[in-house]
């Protein structure tokens, strides 16, 4: 099985809204996965983390389909995808620090680091530029960038050989690969990450009184 993560208008904003879709059948189906719903049915995390966490440990290889503008949590849900894909014309942002705010979006700095490299994320990040979709996929936050009209040819293209690979081997594959690409790290500091955002913004209020 595998689920294509899309945003929900011209912009994957902060917020992101994101609706996951099975992309084996012929369109949504009952029982797919959907963030939204992963997130209600859970209490006492965060729910960003919650987000995080659904695409991390679904057996669903995730594929983000992104055009517009990709921005801040929208870009962190975007990492958490096995795989993705972006219109040529999209647009990146990590604006937290921009905004007063550190970069705390429930575990996603550790992914992103592992993905594109702590050099490169230290400079997005402390400059809060925009960047195009031919730097995502220097960075390997894309995996492709193409014309926005074979956004969905690509995702045909990955999808056909995983349906017919077996369930058991995709799903072993991804927890060998993100077990792997987490090994490096002795304890997760983002666990503090709503206690560090609620912070600044909490000093933030302070002084503006």
């Amino acid at each position: 099985m595998s689920a294509t993560v899309r945003g929900a208008g011209a912009r994957l904003p902060v917020r992101g809204a994101l609706l996951a879709r099975d992309r084996c059948g012929e369109g949504p189906r009952k029982g797919a996965l959907s963030l939204p719903h992963v997130c209600r049915r859970s209490f006492g995390i965060p729910q960003q983390r919650l987000a995080r966490i659904a695409l991390a440990t679904t057996h669903a290889v995730t594929i983000a389909r992104l055009h517009g503008g990709v921005i801040g949590a929208g870009l962190g849900l975007a990492i958490f995808c096995d795989l993705r894909v972006g219109a040529d014309t999209c647009r990146f942002r990590m604006p937290e620090l921009g905004l007063g705010v550190p970069p705390a979006w429930g575990g996603v700095l550790p992914r992103l680091l592992a993905e594109s490299g702590a050099a490169k994320v230290r400079e997005l990040i402390l400059t809060a530029d925009n960047f195009d979709a031919v730097r995502a996929a220097e960075l390997s936050i894309l995996h492709k960038a193409v014309p926005e009209d074979e956004l969905d040819s690509t995702i045909v293209r990955w999808t056909k050989p995983m349906v017919r690979r077996s369930p058991a081997a995709l799903r072993s594959a991804k927890v060998m690969l993100n077990a792997y690409a987490g090994a490096a790290r002795l304890a997760d500091a983002s666990l503090f990450d709503a206690e560090l955002l609620t912070a600044s913004v909490a000093a933030q209020t302070a002084r503006a009184r």
